[in-house]
């Protein structure tokens, strides 16, 4: 048996890393961008009364589009995203209040 410079047996497979999770898309009230990208829509105003699941903006990076949706339901508040605008990977676009 021969070790190829990885240090692995000739033939053999490397083990398979995950891959690094983005930023958080909820926790607690606030939706949060999980990448990096530019927002293109915009679907709900502030003190919109929104369901879990429902469409709040999308976001598109590297020319694929990204539905955020609600975690859970409730009021929206502290809107911030606007349509053009750029955000990095954890910025906060709203809080969903009960």
């Amino acid at each position: 048996m021969t070790l190829a410079r990885t240090g692995l047996a000739a033939g053999a497979k490397p083990k398979r890393r995950a891959a690094k999770k983005s930023g958080p898309v909820a926790s607690g009230d606030t939706l949060a961008s999980p990448m990096q990208g530019t927002i293109v829509k915009v679907a709900v105003e502030e003190g919109q009364e929104v369901k879990e699941g429902d469409l709040v903006v999308v976001l598109e990076a590297m020319k694929m589009e990204q539905p955020l949706n609600a975690h859970k339901s409730g009021t929206i508040k502290g809107l911030s995203a606007e349509v053009g605008a750029s955000l990095t990977s954890g910025a906060a676009i709203c809080e969903i209040k009960d």
